[in-house]
């Protein structure tokens, strides 16, 4: 039976409340900061910086621009970790007792963001709802409801020794064990599958579900997804995934830039039907969608419970929402319902319109590679790369590394680019030693690395004498002499291909 009349019908409202958001930026905006301010006052961190105040002064939010500093994660970490240890009323009221762990960070393996209940309940699943809500307004002939939806989650492994009732671990673990249960009974796999931890068993346990179900959505982050896609086609012996689901007809990615993927999904589905619908939902919240096939920015939601600010680059005052200005990029700044003030997501977005607000992601504010879901640093790098220098007693003169898509048959993996002082005693060795550090270091990289199922080991090429120097002198802006800087990590393959080029 196809449900998607009646979905179309209750969605219908959740979908036009957007045209609204015209000429109400401003407005929306100043309401979310009073809110989370009006919640947070008596908190630990509400009453460190005054925030009764701050709600009761003339213009709140220029008080609380001048009265509440940004911050970076290292700064709140102290906070966040005794939230983890069971402390109430300190970022946000009540007790936390959900976290979400990611890599990122050069304070240590990982960051833990807590996942409050208004978080969930005002910005992560509304957000969800609104993707839908669009989705089925952008295309009128869906019938996305005479089927399932296979979202693909993390699990709750972690390091930690967690008090009672505490559960750490990915996001989508979180939203799925917390999915409520109407949600629950049109997706598959079931929540045992869908939350284990060993992905040598949760791999063909999830593609054996998925491959006897009726599909017609998948959601989740394409690297991982193409893994399971070819994993079912595996299965039934085909070669189009759009042979065991002829229904399917939309995937809702993020996480990662989908470029990259997007030919090899539409070799895998069925082109006349199939649609790809872009989402900006991080650990941190949910916080844009694409509401347009035609364009590829995404609507930034103004009624979620978060509160942005956007940083210039290059330097300057971070400017809420209505001061932003079309064609700018900036780094992104959010306060929000899980305890966040003023906090730097480490993500550029590019503001394409500002009525309503509509942005692209630009990248990273720093060198990182996160093709594949990975988000590795240039701290975790350095740190690898030490540890394989000292083990085979080599030295690098320098290096550079970036993704390798999966092709010809090779899973997808890291080329690391070395110009040598000294050779490793042992090639092998070093690579080995490098990528377990890797996996030491960060715990995003672990999990793709498990087992080798999303990611193969990296692989390392060796530059010749004057390879890197002789590209800063002649790559256009980069200049030989003065601040002499070869980007050490890179999210596409643009500089090692002209690298790889020069060293042939």
């Amino acid at each position: 039976m196809d449900f998607t009349p009646i979905a179309r019908y209750i969605f219908a409202s959740r979908a036009k409340r957007t045209e609204n958001w015209r000429g109400n930026v401003e407005e929306l905006q100043r309401k979310q900061l009073k809110w989370l301010i009006n919640h947070a006052a008596d908190t630990e961190i509400g009453r460190k910086y005054g925030f009764k105040d701050i709600l009761n002064s003339h213009d709140p939010v220029a008080s609380y621009h001048h009265e509440v500093p940004t911050v970076a994660y290292d700064d709140i970490r102290p906070y966040a970790m005794r939230m983890v240890e069971g402390e109430s009323d300190v970022l946000w009221p009540g007790q936390c007792k959900r976290f979400a762990q990611s890599s990122g960070t050069s304070g240590g393996k990982s960051k833990f963001v807590p996942i409050t209940n208004d978080c969930l309940r005002r910005n992560h699943y509304p957000g969800t709802s609104d993707v839908v809500a669009h989705y089925l307004k952008m295309n009128p002939q869906s019938r996305i409801f005479s089927g399932k939806s296979l979202i693909l989650g993390g699990s709750f492994a972690n390091e930690l020794d967690l008090k009672d009732n505490v559960k750490v671990g990915d996001l989508s673990a979180t939203l799925i064990d917390r999915m409520p249960k109407l949600a629950d009974m049109v997706r598959v796999p079931e929540k045992r599958i869908a939350l284990m931890e060993d992905w040598s068993e949760k791999l063909p346990a999830l593609a054996g579900a998925a491959s006897k179900s009726n599909i017609t959505n998948i959601s989740g982050v394409p690297s991982w997804f193409l893994t399971v896609i070819k994993e079912v086609c595996r299965i039934k012996g085909v070669d189009k995934v759009s042979e065991v689901w002829p229904n399917l007809e939309v995937f809702f990615h993020g996480g990662i830039d989908f470029r990259p993927y997007r030919k090899e999904y539409e070799a895998l589905t069925e082109r006349r039907k199939m649609h790809f619908m872009e989402t900006y939902n991080a650990s941190e919240g949910f916080f844009a969608f694409q509401n347009d096939f035609s364009d590829p920015s995404m609507l930034l939601i103004l009624d979620g419970s978060v509160y942005y600010e956007f940083e210039p680059l290059g330097g300057g005052d971070p400017v809420p929402a209505w001061g932003t200005k079309a064609g700018k990029t900036y780094e992104l700044l959010i306060s929000s319902s899980n305890g966040l003030w003023r906090y730097h997501l480490g993500d550029t977005v590019t503001v394409t319109a500002t009525d309503p607000v509509k942005i692209r992601i630009a990248g990273r504010t720093r060198s990182f590679i996160n093709a594949f879901g990975e988000e590795v640093m240039e701290d975790n790098a350095n740190r690898a790369i030490e540890a394989a220098c000292e083990a085979t007693g080599a030295g690098i003169a320098n290096y550079t590394a970036g993704p390798y898509y999966a092709h010809n048959n090779r899973r997808g993996h890291h080329q690391w680019l070395i110009e040598w002082n000294e050779m490793p005693d042992s090639m092998e060795r070093f690579r080995d030693v490098l990528d377990k550090t890797l996996q030491e270091v960060n715990s995003d990289y672990q999990a793709k690395r498990a087992h080798t199922i999303f990611l193969d080991p990296p692989e390392i090429i060796t530059a010749r004498q004057g390879l890197f120097d002789d590209w800063l002198a002649n790559a256009g802006n980069h200049k030989l002499g003065g601040q002499r800087k070869v980007p050490r990590l890179n999210n596409n393959r643009n500089l090692l291909d002209e690298l790889l080029a020069i060293n042939a």
